[in-house]
């Protein structure tokens, strides 16, 4: 898959141990919107999706995390790779450790109808909903976005990157 640009925030050592962990990402646009995880409690948007398990394939992640986050079923056969971002940074665990993440994103297509969202913990306390918003809004309140957690700025700043990719590819 073709990298779009990659975050490598050189903050840590470079003895550190290194946890990789891959993700799957939906680019879902519908009608002129863009539909996105909205966290209620922080005030930011990201595109669907999450991590890629042992064994699983990255179109197989991507349908359950879109499915997990905001209740779309993704059809399969619309799935196209749009690009990936790689993410370099200190662990939020442990400070002897690199994050090392490769975000891949998927333009894809989902059916007309929303089920019930399974939230871990984290997202359930996040306040994640589906919003279909006007791409320059997300990147509006994306570019805003400030936090003491440099963990999440760095994910936010990320999205929005992409973001602004699919407005110049798409002219949303």
């Amino acid at each position: 898959m073709k990298e779009l640009f990659s975050i490598d925030l050189h903050d840590y050592s470079e003895n550190s141990r290194v946890f990789k962990r891959p993700s799957a990402r939906g680019i879902i646009i519908q009608e002129q919107k863009i539909a996105l995880v909205y966290s209620k409690k922080e005030n930011y948007y990201k595109f669907p999706g999450g991590g890629i398990k042992l064994n699983e394939d990255m179109k197989t992640a991507l349908i359950r995390e879109v499915r997990e986050e905001v209740g779309l079923t993704v059809i399969s056969e619309s799935i196209k790779e749009f690009g990936s971002v790689m993410r370099r940074q200190k662990s939020n665990d442990s400070s002897d450790t690199v994050f090392e993440q490769e975000n891949f994103y998927f333009l894809c297509q989902t059916e007309n109808y929303i089920l019930e969202q399974n939230l871990d913990d984290y997202e359930r306390e996040a306040e994640f909903v589906l919003r279909f918003v006007d791409i320059d809004e997300a990147i509006k309140t994306n570019r805003d976005y400030q936090s003491d957690d440099k963990f999440n700025e760095i994910m936010i700043k990320r999205d929005m990157k992409v973001l602004q990719l699919v407005k110049e590819i798409f002219i949303l």
